[in-house]
């Protein structure tokens, strides 16, 4: 099937995704050339779907408990007894790692006087709970009960705790609140077909940051599902980002992707006259890691080119894999992908971004947490998970030295969000107006969650 980018509507002019993937260095898999945008109407939004108090009870009763939820990545729990807390929405849940490595989820609750049986991650030989003893084996079979002799009526099979649907994904694990979701390959596709290549099941959280955001959850993360605030937001990324050029595309009800081309000149600077060398230059600075050691082009080099080799010979070669079939796009380009509802996993071959955002408590504030997420070498084990650093009010996230020049990208974007939360408060006409094409993915996200809301899906 060919590419159909041409079936878009109007757009900036310059290079598009469909031209870039067609001039790869490497043969690019018929998957990812596939244009499977749709026309999604020009409809405005409700402002009081990020601030009223009714929808967003309605989110809590009518979609949180059916969707899929991600709640650890695998290196968070490698060992036989590590645990990992989740919690949202006033709810918790234990993952907790088998003997066997299977991962069993169990809500978090003693199931005597309701007591929270753990309250931070971390190893357990038993899940004690804190208030009276009652004990449960890690597989949810009830071990002991304290003054036996008063409780007759509690069987074992009455004490087992209930578990919670787990499945996994790619390293990510997830739950479902109700049981009746659809299976997750089934509500991921098509990331499991475009993540098979990546393995992103062999990476491991490096660096893990979370800060509490003053703003609705999904305006949150709807500033992540669209490029072209970059040309106002982030003016430094724009000699090497096509910004707006971004190609978006969207799958069935919960998947989507914002692929954003790098190594090329935003259309809005097109008339500046940059140089490739500029456009290194610019990268080496704004990088989204730690920054780059100077390079040089070689001659007839373009940008793009030079910047996939070099990201495919730190990232691939360097770590012991074979480059070779990993194409330019896929080791250089930002492919943005979103789960429904609040997860967006990066792909590609690179130090890998993740997003995820979670009410926090109320539909005025967001945990909003980044992940970087790092290649193991090739043949050394998978290390564990760090732990996240939580950021406080007064902490920007620059002064996490660690992801260099990300940090002030996240600082551009969070200034604007308790903003856009006081301006959809005080919102006039009660409309949210959105663009056709670059702000699709918005749309689509919105598409899915009325559809939760009436019971369709």
């Amino acid at each position: 099937m060919a590419d159909r980018d041409a079936l878009t509507p109007p757009r900036c002019p310059g290079p598009g995704v469909a031209e870039l993937l067609a001039a790869d260095s490497r043969a690019v898999p018929e998957m990812y050339r596939v244009d499977s945008w749709q026309d999604r109407g020009s409809a405005p939004l409700s402002a009081a779907r990020y601030t009223s108090p009714e929808f967003f009870a309605a989110e809590r009763e009518r979609m949180w408990p059916r969707v899929w939820q991600m709640a650890a990545r695998d290196e968070e729990l490698p060992e036989p007894g590590d645990t990992v807390v989740y919690a949202n929405l006033g709810k918790s849940v234990l993952l907790v790692r088998q003997p066997d490595l299977t991962v069993k989820a169990f809500w978090n609750v003693c199931l005597h006087r309701g007591r929270l049986l753990r309250t931070e991650s971390g190893p357990a030989q038993e899940l004690e709970c804190p208030f009276h003893g009652f004990s449960w084996g890690l597989d949810g079979d009830l071990k002991r009960i304290p003054c036996q002799w008063d409780f007759p009526h509690l069987t074992p099979d009455r004490m087992q705790l209930p578990q919670v649907r787990v499945e996994a994904f790619a390293g990510y694990l997830f739950i479902n609140w109700d049981g009746k979701a659809l299976p997750l390959a089934e509500y991921l596709a098509p990331l499991p077909a475009h993540f098979a290549r990546w393995r992103i099941e062999d990476c491991s959280t490096g660096l893990w940051v979370g800060k509490v955001i003053r703003a609705n959850w999904k305006a949150v993360s709807e500033a992540f599902m669209e490029a072209w605030h970059s040309v106002i937001t982030h003016p430094q990324i724009l000699p090497f980002t096509g910004d707006a050029n971004t190609r978006y595309s969207l799958w069935g009800d919960h998947v989507n992707l914002a692929l954003t081309p790098f190594g090329v000149l935003s259309p809005h600077l097109a008339e500046k006259g940059l140089t490739d060398a500029a456009t290194v230059e610019a990268f080496a600075a704004g990088s989204r890691m730690r920054g780059m050691a100077p390079m040089q082009l070689a001659p007839g080099q373009t940008a793009r080119s030079g910047l996939a080799d070099k990201n495919r010979a730190d990232n691939l070669t360097a770590l012991g894999y074979d480059a070779a079939g990993a194409t330019d796009s896929e080791v250089l380009d930002a492919w943005t992908y979103n789960v429904f509802p609040n997860l967006a996993p990066w792909g590609g071959y690179g130090p890998t971004i993740v997003y995820r955002w979670r009410p926090w408590p109320d539909q005025d504030a967001t945990l909003m947490e980044v992940r970087l997420l790092f290649r193991t070498p090739r043949g050394q084990p998978k290390p564990r998970s760090v732990e996240m650093r939580m950021l406080g009010d007064d902490e920007p996230w620059a002064t996490v030295t660690e992801w260099g020049a990300l940090g002030a990208v996240f600082d551009q974007d969070m200034a604007n969000l308790p903003y856009v939360q006081q301006g959809l408060v005080s919102s006039p006409n009660d409309r949210v107006e959105l663009g056709n094409y670059q702000d699709s993915r918005i749309r689509h996200f919105h598409a899915t969650m009325d559809k939760y809301l009436a019971g369709e899906l």
